[in-house]
């Protein structure tokens, strides 16, 4: 249904896209998943005939996007983040003007604007002003103008920005039913909205595939180990305690996490979930058990991390690749420091610059610049008015209440 290869488009010095490539066949539903400024928006404008690429190509069912773009929009439904929309028209009279600009029948135009309004929920808002609509409401007639024509595909870029908790679960539901008849594509920054709708995802950073196949595989080859952490009261001796556990079958690695309060954490990296033999080993021990729970690596971990990579690798498929632009080492997949997660990572990226500020920030204030007097503007004519020009600057001593006349 959609194909694109080798797909770069460059913004002057800038290269928004770097020979970006990936199919997507009929009846999929993609997540299209990415920081911001990571070149989602841009590769959607391409597909939907908005935007022509610096190089590459992209077809959609069988037509090329740049010499019959006539033919792609006939069969895309493009929702953009910023829906234009008229907000003088009322909604059914912004849906019969669309109608008109795809040369719809009057009989299919008035069958289909009962069906888009039914199906996004605003038929009771039919004769509303476009502009009275609250931004959710907005959203949904924005949605019911890409469905108008009944497309083969839907593109629709961040489809809940600017929501509210409500709305959001309101479009997301909307979404779920939208899937099951449409190839979809739904660009986001939020990962509840493409976990919860997308069985397939591609993460784009920095302008090239960082990542694509589905959430399983993903996380099951980017995301580092999995591990039941236990947190208990073992007496004095954590080497022998941490031995204990390092003995339970299926345990590759125990990760000594320090002190609790009264309780010692470990992580047991595994790849089943071995709560049980924990248990019951803890059980045997007389250990006074506070947590006790299998964890799995997340989809927000795997794109936090690619996020924060200073370069940006591939994997294709769900069938492996690299992330910071190298192949991934044993220090970058070790269990610690999957265990960590992207809230580490981030934090650990982080302390350098923030360290650095507040000695930067005294030798940024020359003694010259403290002395020199801040001078404003006062057109209060009470404020000394009589005996002054109100044209004139006033000196201020540097956050003195004290003032004084140029």
């Amino acid at each position: 249904m959609i194909s694109v290869q080798s797909l770069t488009r460059v913004y002057g010095s800038h290269k928004a896209l770097d020979a970006v490539s990936f199919e997507i066949q009929k009846g999929e539903v993609v997540g299209f998943l990415g920081p911001n400024g990571a070149g989602k928006t841009t590769t959607l404008r391409i597909l939907a005939g908005y935007l022509p690429p610096s190089s590459g190509t992209a077809r959609v069912a069988g037509f090329d996007v740049v010499r019959d773009s006539i033919e792609v929009r006939k069969r895309i439904g493009y929702l953009p983040e910023a829906v234009p929309l008229y907000r003088e028209l009322r909604v059914e009279e912004m849906l019969r003007f669309h109608a008109r600009l795809h040369g719809m029948e009057r009989e299919r135009t008035r069958r289909r604007i009962g069906e888009v309004l039914e199906q996004v929920q605003l038929a009771d808002r039919s004769s509303q002003l476009v502009g009275n609509l609250s931004r959710g409401l907005r959203q949904r007639a924005g949605l019911a103008v890409a469905l108008l024509p009944e497309p083969e595909v839907l593109i629709l870029d961040e489809p809940t920005s600017g929501l509210d908790p409500i709305q959001r679960l309101e479009v997301r539901a909307l979404l779920t039913e939208l899937a099951r008849r449409h190839t979809v594509i739904v660009s986001s920054h939020i990962l509840p909205e493409i976990e919860a709708v997308c069985p397939r995802v591609i993460i784009v950073a920095k302008g090239r595939i960082a990542a694509d196949g589905t959430r399983d595989a993903l996380v099951r080859q980017l995301g580092g180990a999995s591990h039941v952490r236990l947190e208990a009261v073992v007496g004095p001796d954590v080497a022998k305690a941490k031995a204990l556990l390092a003995s339970i079958a299926g345990v590759s690695q125990v990760v000594d996490g320090g002190r609790v309060g009264i309780h010692h954490g470990f992580d047991l990296v595994c790849d089943s979930d071995l709560r049980e033999d924990a248990g019951a080993l803890a059980a045997a021990r007389g250990w006074a058990l506070r947590e006790l729970s299998w964890r799995t690596p997340s989809l927000e971990q795997i794109f936090a991390r690619i996020a924060l990579s200073d370069g940006i690798g591939e994997a294709s498929g769900g069938t492996g690749g690299s992330i910071g632009g190298a192949p991934r080492t044993d220090a970058a997949t070790s269990p610690a420091v999957a265990l960590a997660g992207a809230r580490l990572e981030f934090e650990l990226r982080a302390t350098p610059a923030t360290a650095a500020a507040p000695a930067a920030a005294p030798a940024a204030i020359s003694g010259a610049a403290q002395a020199k007097p801040k001078v404003v503007y006062n057109l209060n004519p009470f404020d000394g008015g009589a005996r002054r020009d109100l044209g004139k600057p006033k000196a201020i001593d540097g956050g003195s209440a004290e003032r004084k006349e140029p």
